[in-house]
């Protein structure tokens, strides 16, 4: 079960993210739904289609349990399996 004390630890697929802060202020409010990922990238699910953003140099937040969790993306740049194993 994904919490906001281990959600750095699970898949991403299917939860909702915004980016509150990037190196890319284009970027930044951006918001939907990650369809996919890479060891580098979340693929969203957005209101105007598919966008691919890098997840390195960003700031992002998940709502996991009616709580908002702020993740830097230095932390998720990793493959989702080698992610998921990973322990606590």
């Amino acid at each position: 079960m994904i919490t906001t004390d281990n959600i750095a630890l699970h898949e991403f697929i299917g939860l909702r993210t915004e980016v509150i802060d990037s190196s890319n202020k284009e970027i930044v409010g951006l918001k939907g739904k990650i369809v996919d990922e890479t060891k580098s990238m979340l693929v969203l699910e957005t209101m105007t289609g598919i966008k691919k953003i890098p997840k390195d140099h960003n700031k992002w937040k998940f709502s996991v349990q009616d709580k908002d969790v702020i993740l830097f993306g230095k932390l998720l740049c990793k493959r989702p399996s080698d992610r998921t194993k990973m322990k606590p």
